[in-house]
């Protein structure tokens, strides 16, 4: 089965409220995602509108996934991703890598689909693209963010 998914992350102030939304699109099919988060970032909700996104496809699928985060589509399509898992998690001798219990999700959702990962130009008139700004948009802005655990327990931490 061949998928499109436009995704998109969004952040009110940086760290902030965030939100992530999806459009996946199955021949006549379109299902739209979104989620809501009281305190996160904005990497961490376009790394997590993707991995919702192949989460919510039911049976293994080659996936055309289109993002405006060059974050995530080079670190995926570069290897940057894989790399930094098989370094544990580390950019380099000196750097962690950042947010890796989501790239670890990521990259395991893409052993079980065939996925192209696209760059799209954001805010440039794609209606897909649009339309998973806004879900994301809104979803920042709802009344009954969830907890970004992860996230909050780590800046907990660094107190």
């Amino acid at each position: 089965m061949r998928v499109i998914i436009y995704t998109d992350g969004a952040c009110i102030g940086n760290p902030g409220p965030g939100g992530y939304g999806a459009v996946l699109l199955h021949g006549g099919a379109r299902k739209e995602l979104s989620g809501g988060f009281r305190l996160t970032t904005n990497n961490r909700m376009e790394i997590l509108a993707a991995v919702a996104s192949l989460d919510a496809l039911k049976e293994p699928c080659s996936v055309t996934l289109y993002s405006d985060s060059r974050y995530v589509v080079d670190a995926m399509e570069k290897g940057w991703a894989e790399r930094w898992r098989a370094n544990g998690w580390r950019r380099n001798k000196k750097e962690r890598a950042v947010n890796p219990d989501l790239w670890e999700r990521l990259l395991d959702l893409t052993g079980k689909h065939s996925v192209a990962f696209k760059w799209v130009r954001g805010h440039a008139g794609n209606r897909e693209n649009e339309r998973a700004d806004r879900l994301a948009a809104e979803a920042a802005k709802g009344a009954r963010l969830a907890v970004d655990e992860v996230y909050e327990r780590e800046q907990r931490g660094r107190r």
